[in-house]
């Protein structure tokens, strides 16, 4: 089974990380210095759960030279999508399959649209991990979990070799859930809250959690996105909300989410895609979402600057 990675940072350099050291054909599309480390060292992972390293590591920055793989897990944050769905053209033939690990819920949409709905499964993954250096991912928290699935519900031999696969990697769950679309909100309703109110107070899960103000901002921006889903016809148990807090109650005091450290260090973040489409599928869906709305405008600013379409001190 072969299986390109594109974007090999914390989250593809995890589970292609894993999927490799398992055995399988696992090729990392990168760049710069994470590429030339990978080609010259292999990939070191740092983890929780037991380090690791693959080494030797195939790795490339044209994925022209790989030809069409059977699985393209798409790993990069959700602004680089439009970029990555050209890159990964010469890779996908009649026979691949795309699973994004993308934030938010609209990876699939825009994957089915560039190439075709039969090819596209919906998938969503849970770890805390991030480029530590050049050819370095350090996992950092949370217990490395990925879901994938079709998007009209039907069980396929697609998912279960790729369940199987994975089954294999060490240090990984995998599910194939029943409906993907809420696995992916599931995720959705924790991952925007939480990025965006860490990002708007520049604290770890630990202290938000604690403070019952912060606490309250976690909570509201969470039922605004349960009532959007509802709306959306996506069927979410009344315990979202419960799981949801109960995931962020059990972080690491210092845990951050990647939106959040992007953001506090200045770089372009997946703002749009996490809190700005709350508001902009709120608004789509008569539903009112003022705790999503005031965290999206509270940042805009910071990610106008990161992008250099505003400067300020």
């Amino acid at each position: 089974m072969k299986v390109a990675i594109v974007g090999a940072g914390g989250v593809g350099g995890y589970f292609g990380g894993r999927l490799a050291q398992a055995g399988e054909d696992v090729v990392f599309i990168a760049r710069g210095e994470h590429l030339r480390a990978m080609r010259g060292n292999g990939l070191r992972v740092d983890s929780i759960d037991g380090d690791f390293r693959v080494d030797p590591v195939l790795a490339t920055g044209d994925p022209a030279t790989v030809g069409e793989v059977d699985y393209v897990l798409v790993a990069v944050k959700t602004w680089q999508l439009r970029d990555a769905i050209e890159t990964m053209r010469p890779m996908v033939g009649k026979t691949t399959s795309i699973v994004p690990l993308l934030n938010g819920v609209e990876a699939p949409d825009q994957l089915a649209d560039a190439f075709g709905a039969e090819r596209v499964l919906g998938g969503t993954c849970s770890v805390i991990s991030m480029i530590a250096g050049p050819g370095h991912v350090r996992h950092a928290g949370a217990h490395p979990t990925i879901k994938f699935g079709e998007l009209d519900h039907r069980p396929s031999a697609r998912g279960e070799r790729l369940r199987t696969a994975f089954s294999r990697a060490e240090g990984v769950q995998v599910e194939v859930p029943e409906d993907i679309h809420v696995a992916m909100w599931n995720k959705y309703i924790f991952i925007a809250p939480w990025s965006g109110v860490g990002a708007v107070t520049r604290a770890p899960a630990g202290v938000t959690r604690s403070l019952p103000e912060t606490r309250a901002l976690l909570e509201g921006a969470m039922e605004e996105i349960s009532l959007l889903a509802r709306a959306r016809k996506v069927a979410m148990d009344r315990e979202a909300i419960p799981r949801a807090m109960a995931f962020i109650d059990a972080l690491p005091y210092e845990g951050t989410a990647s939106m959040q450290r992007d953001i506090m260090a200045g770089r372009p973040s997946e703002l749009d895609a996490q809190n700005g489409t709350v508001v902009r599928l709120g608004k789509e869906a008569g539903v009112a979402t003022p705790v999503n709305g005031m965290i999206y405008a509270s940042l805009l600013p910071l990610e106008r600057r990161a992008r250099k379409e505003v400067h300020f001190d």
